[in-house]
């Protein structure tokens, strides 16, 4: 089989993450553009990015593009696509779409005339004027931008945020993906000590214990395109041993995090059990002025309370007062928060190393990044 156009679908302002996490796997032929990056590869890289990418939403096959302002371009440009050789005969096939700044700007009729056009070539290939639509699942997307259409099948199925550790979630818990990015634009490695101050359900702690023992964050869930026929137990099977294989589990782990919130430590707790790390991952029910974190050279990486979270503004802000003045404690320690919040270098009496601009749910957030000094060479600490 050809190449295949594919694409990892990225949070705004995390495109160059997930660039990156591709490139780290090996993917050099990349296009990073708003809310997406292209590459392309096989049908075991359909395996192998939905197992390993920390940061992206979604993996999907490009099955083509082409303009449409009308719907007889819209039904024949989806016609002409290859729809067959991935969706068999008794294959679902629901058909998703969005649509911005074009002249089709109803999304339910694009889904109907591509639901149609795909129902139509399956019809020429399969020679049957019905179909039962009771086997795999084969989502159909129809993005028009720009009088483009973009039609997609994706292979993930539920997001990639879905780990499969998280059961019940706090109040505003942070993605799986977003905690993921968040650890990876910090310059935490697994020899240094991680400390979460508003742990909440302990999603940070968790991505970045996955990412200090390289456990692939899809190792423990089922995806869409399991059982395609393109995409055979086999070629599932390889993927998954080699994510297994690439586990290193021996690094000793620093990690550890507090809360407020004896109901989130909870949650934590029975979240970092289900995640594997009940004995590598330290909780406590503390108000972040009690905070503790133990050993040198660590880093903070946290998603502080705010004023939509809390309901209460005050409290809210003597919590960042508070974590501005642990930095004051901490000189050799880095310290990252997202946050809508303004007043955050107030606190910490200094502006920011670096800001970058990030959105928590639909949230606008900018991720602050104080760092400290790096850890001497040689030796840990």
């Amino acid at each position: 089989m050809e190449k295949l156009q594919l694409i990892a679908t990225a949070p705004m302002g995390l495109e160059a993450v997930v660039a990156r996490e591709l490139k780290d796997l090996g993917y050099m032929d990349l296009q990073v553009e708003n809310g997406r990056v292209n590459f392309t590869g096989g049908p075991a890289d359909i395996c192998r990015t939905n197992l390993w990418l920390r940061s992206a939403g979604r993996i999907l096959i490009k099955m083509g593009e082409f303009r449409a302002t009308t719907f007889d371009e819209l039904f024949e440009g989806t016609k002409a696509l290859d729809w067959p050789t991935w969706i068999p005969e008794d294959g679902e096939f629901p058909v998703d779409g969005r649509s911005q700044k074009s002249q089709l700007t109803s999304v339910p009729a694009c889904q109907g005339i591509v639901k149609k056009a795909v129902v139509e070539k399956m019809k020429e290939t399969y020679h049957t004027e019905w179909f039962p639509e009771d086997g795999g699942r084969y989502v159909v997307e129809v993005t028009l931008l720009n009088d483009q259409a973009m039609l997609t099948l994706d292979t993930t199925g539920a997001g990639l945020h879905k780990r499969g550790y998280r059961k019940v979630s706090t109040e505003a818990p942070i993605r799986e993906t977003m905690a993921a990015a968040l650890i990876q634009l910090s310059r935490w490695q697994p020899e240094r000590p991680l400390y979460d101050p508003f742990c909440g359900s302990g999603t940070i702690l968790i991505e970045a214990a996955m990412i200090g023992w390289n456990i692939a964050p899809g190792l423990r869930r089922s995806f869409n395109s399991e059982g395609w026929p393109l995409l055979p137990e086999e070629l599932w099977d390889a993927a998954r041993e080699e994510a297994y294989d690439a586990v290193k589990d021996d690094i000793p782990l620093q990690i550890a995090g507090s809360d407020i919130d004896p109901n989130a430590i909870e949650i934590a707790e029975a979240a970092v059990k289900k995640a594997g790390f009940g004995k590598d991952i330290k909780l406590s029910v503390l108000p972040v002025a009690k905070a503790k974190p133990q050993g040198d050279y660590g880093v903070i990486i946290t998603n502080p309370p705010y004023g939509e979270r809390l309901g209460d503004d005050r409290e809210a802000e003597a919590a960042l007062k508070q974590f501005g003045l642990t930095a004051l404690h901490y000189p050799t320690w880095s310290f990252f928060a997202i946050s809508p919040s303004t007043t955050i270098e107030n606190y910490f009496g200094r502006p920011a190393d670096k800001k970058r601009k990030l959105f928590n749910g639909r949230i606008e957030c900018n991720y602050y990044q104080f760092f400290g000094p790096l850890p001497p060479r040689g030796g840990r600490n």
